[in-house]
């Protein structure tokens, strides 16, 4: 199977410590609201927060279940961590995600890379690979977005009030 790669890079600020974001992306209480689910439709979360660790979080959304699995290359606390994600059920292929925090003056700042795999079907042209990466990148950023909004609201006020997070 062939395929290609590309980076989807986006920087948040948040107004909390780096330990703080840290602990979101590592601590199963904090996943469960925020990380792939929501707290009200989370089935799954198991977490090995280590190197070769892995991780797990199952979602239910109308009825369907969706899994996503991972494992930790890198962890460097409260600074960096390294993960790989995969969804078994529409891929094969597997991404690389890399979280750094720096702190800035009043809190910290999240550089959030991940390395996408896009697997080409046999007969695609390069005008079909090009609109493909652009649609996995597109695609991710708005979840991540959203994602990154629920997380935002998680450490700096301990819920998610979902006000303006639905999806249209």
């Amino acid at each position: 199977m062939n395929y290609s790669t590309t980076t989807l890079r986006m920087v948040r600020p948040f107004q909390v410590s780096a330990e703080r974001v840290f602990d979101a992306w590592l601590n199963p209480e904090m996943m469960r609201k925020w990380l792939f689910t929501l707290e009200a439709t989370n089935k799954v979360v198991k977490n090995d927060p280590r190197v070769g660790g892995t991780w797990e979080i199952v979602d239910e959304r109308g009825g369907k279940e969706y899994r996503a699995i991972g494992e930790y290359i890198e962890i460097d606390q409260p600074h960096k961590i390294v993960l790989t994600f995969k969804m078994p059920q529409f891929s094969e292929s597997m991404d690389e995600i890399t979280v750094e925090l720096t702190p800035i003056d009043d809190g910290c700042e999240m550089t959030f890379t991940q390395e996408m795999t896009v697997p080409h079907e046999e007969n695609w042209t390069e005008a079909d690979i090009e609109k493909a990466l652009v649609e996995f990148h597109d695609g991710s950023e708005h979840g991540w977005n959203l994602m990154f909004m629920g997380l935002k609201q998680l450490v700096e006020t301990g819920k998610i009030s979902f006000e303006g997070m639905e999806e249209n």
